[in-house]
């Protein structure tokens, strides 16, 4: 059986390289790399504004989604005005990723979000976001040093009978953490799965009854031990077994 496709939300970014200094679409290569060491193929989704009124096209496609880390989340999407600390926002990208996951969520598609990815599934549902935690929680701890995970560890602990609990294993788990915003207030049908030991934020959350979304505030494409990634691709093989099932007891 092949793969499974993971489809993973791009950056728009400036970027150099050769003699060009240009818009771009990228991705740290660290998350195809950990989407092809758990055995899945990635697939880049750019923004694409016409898939944000009918994202079907693009999900048809893909057995999981992964929404990745990357610039502050527009406020204009939850409802608040922008802190001076939030900078960087692409709306266009803001608007393409939360069709993908509430399309994605409708069709219960694994998904799995990753630092801005777990914003991001927290504001499609309906929650806001804290727009600079170290004016919430009096520290730096979660973005250490920016640019950087060198020293970015910190524990979080973890819920009993979630889908963070089946994913990680282990009622304590280390993570690498690179972030100045969190969840505020939760979105519909979400639950918070995981805090940070050191001040109590939301470190994961999910939604209960679905197979497999799953939204976690650290980078475990930065840690070749953890099994995050892994749980997604796993899901995401299942879904497209399930759905090839399906189709063939339809007779298509």
């Amino acid at each position: 059986m092949r793969r499974p496709i993971i489809g993973i939300c791009t950056a728009v970014e400036q970027a150099r390289w050769s003699v060009w200094d240009q818009p771009a679409l990228l991705l740290p290569r660290s998350y195809v790399d950990a989407i092809q060491r758990a055995g899945g193929f990635a697939l880049m989704l750019p923004p694409d504004p016409g898939l944000v009124e009918d994202p079907g096209e693009a999900l048809e496609l893909i057995d999981g989604l992964m929404l990745a880390g990357g610039a502050d989340i527009d406020p204009g999407s939850y409802g608040q005005p922008a802190h001076a600390e939030t900078v960087g926002t692409v709306p266009e990208r803001d608007a393409f990723e939360i069709a993908l996951t509430l399309g994605a969520i409708e069709l219960d598609l694994p998904v799995l979000g990753i630092c801005r990815g777990m914003q991001l599934i927290n504001v499609a549902l309906g929650g806001t976001l804290l727009q600079h935690l170290p004016e919430e929680v009096g520290h730096l701890e979660h973005r250490r040093v920016p640019g950087s995970f060198d020293g970015a560890d910190h524990d979080v602990r973890v819920a009993e009978d979630t889908l963070a609990m089946r994913t990680l294993g282990e009622s304590s788990h280390s993570t690498k953490s690179h972030h100045h915003q969190g969840v505020d207030r939760l979105g519909e049908g979400l639950s918070i799965s995981a805090t940070a030991v050191m001040d109590d934020l939301p470190e994961a959350i999910e939604v209960p009854g679905r197979q497999f979304v799953l939204g976690v505030q650290w980078h475990p494409e930065a840690d070749v031990l953890s099994p995050v990634v892994e749980a997604l691709v796993q899901a995401a093989s299942r879904h497209a077994e399930e759905q090839l099932s399906s189709s063939l007891g339809d007779g298509r």
